[in-house]
């Protein structure tokens, strides 16, 4: 149901021709002001940020039902084996580590900020998954979307610093909730608001078709960089703008790496990447699904520039890690894909969809197809492609309304099917 109505909204905004401008780059929380240095504020004793309830669709959303071994849904959750973070893990059945990706990936943010804050000092989960009812009815501990948490040398002086850190980390819910922890969680896997921006690290490097190479941070409109069509052959396309950027900001990247040949990417978790597990397929078509970054792993194929240039070839995942860098950017091209450091990648993400995702972006493509063939003026397309730093006003409408609309339907499920029908 979700894609079916992710389609209805891309159909209807695709129409409208007035929408606000928003800012921001994820994965983190918030939508896109370009952040400056600032003193953070501890939360005081008894905090929640947002101050709404937490199983609301402003926080963590609805619960969606208790997760056991045997339920079907139990795949949903995935180990979480850091070793930057300590389990305390009291029932020995490591359920603690068990948790949702979208949980899995915020608290492995957040052991970074910890680090960094108190050097020598781990992030410690006193509960995380919960199979034995400890907790109040709909909990959402027991979906594995919730952990409760404190530093490893249990300084409780630490704690109001360490609500804040989970907020920046971009947990959707954030409680100081007893001296002895504070308790974050965050939404479904399967809500449009779980997934916040996209984009590449400042020193990522595309090619150009002069033969050289300039770091994506660099880039302007017009530059033509190296992409690849659906066939998996590989042209040189232009770089129409930046759908987010996020210059001063603090992200954490999936690294994904290639043995052969070498290769490391660093993508947001939500950048779709082309990236697969290896099966049999027809000579000549390139299996080109496109996945999150933080879906990928080792063993799974991605697509590097082959040697004679011409095409694409599979490349096997050797290495996936986490690490935090300076600076985050998305580009836009008007093949909606381009190679970045060697490793094709599509220039769209929150929308597990490419091809949806690049023809959501056909107003913006035509904008400048329009400028380029007719030397209009820069102020003629300055409403499409304008943009000065955060997320790009049209991207930004095009998940706040997706975001809307599924949040609808997780109110009224029944209804939506109705209407849709």
């Amino acid at each position: 149901m979700d894609m079916m109505l992710t389609r209805i909204v891309f159909v209807g905004l695709v129409c409208c021709s007035l929408v606000s401008p928003v800012n921001a780059c994820g994965p983190g929380r918030g939508y896109g002001r370009r952040r400056h240095p600032r003193k953070l504020t501890p939360l005081g004793y008894k905090q929640y940020i947002p101050n709404v309830a937490e199983k609301t669709l402003g926080a963590s959303g609805r619960y969606e039902g208790k997760i056991t071994r045997n339920s079907e849904r139990f795949k949903e959750l995935t180990p979480n084996y850091n070793p930057d973070i300590i389990f305390k893990d009291e029932e020995n059945t490591g359920a603690d580590r068990l948790m949702t990706q979208r949980c899995k990936d915020k608290l492995n943010s957040l052991a970074i900020s910890v680090m960094n804050q108190w050097p020598g000092v781990k992030l410690r989960v006193t509960e995380g998954w919960d199979e034995d009812g400890h907790h109040s009815e709909e909990s959402l501990h027991y979906e594995g979307r919730a952990v409760d948490i404190t530093t490893s040398d249990r300084d409780r002086s630490k704690y109001g610093m360490l609500a804040r850190l989970a907020v920046e980390a971009g947990f959707d819910w954030v409680y100081y909730e007893s001296k002895a922890h504070i308790h974050c969680s965050v939404k479904a896997e399967n809500s449009v608001a779980a997934k916040s921006g996209g984009c590449f690290p400042a020193s990522a490097r595309v090619s150009l078709e002069n033969g050289s190479t300039k770091a994506v941070k660099d880039l302007r409109a017009g530059d033509r960089v190296l992409a690849a069509d659906r066939e998996g052959r590989l042209l040189y396309t232009d770089f129409i703008m930046f759908l987010d950027t996020a210059r001063e900001a603090s992200k954490v990247f999936y690294v994904i790496e290639t043995r052969e040949p070498p290769t490391r990417l660093s993508l947001t978790a939500a950048h779709l990447l082309f990236a697969g597990q290896q099966r049999r397929r027809s000579p000549g078509q390139p299996r080109f699904r496109a996945t999150f970054a933080s879906n990928v792993k080792p063993g799974h194929l991605v697509y590097v520039p082959d040697g004679d240039g011409q095409r694409v070839r599979a490349a096997t995942v050797e290495k996936v890690y986490l690490e935090e860098r300076e600076g985050a950017y998305a580009p836009l091209t008007v093949q909606g894909t381009l190679v970045v450091n060697q490793v094709l990648a599509s220039c769209y993400a929150v929308i597990e969809d490419h091809a949806l995702a690049h023809w959501a972006f056909l107003p913006v493509r035509m904008s400048y197809a329009a400028k380029s063939l007719f030397s209009l003026s820069d102020s003629f397309t300055a409403n499409i492609t304008g943009q000065e730093g955060g997320i790009h006003w049209y991207s930004s409408a095009l998940y706040q309304i997706g975001r809307w609309v599924l949040d609808q339907a997780s109110i009224h499920p029944l209804g939506m099917a109705l209407d849709s029908s």
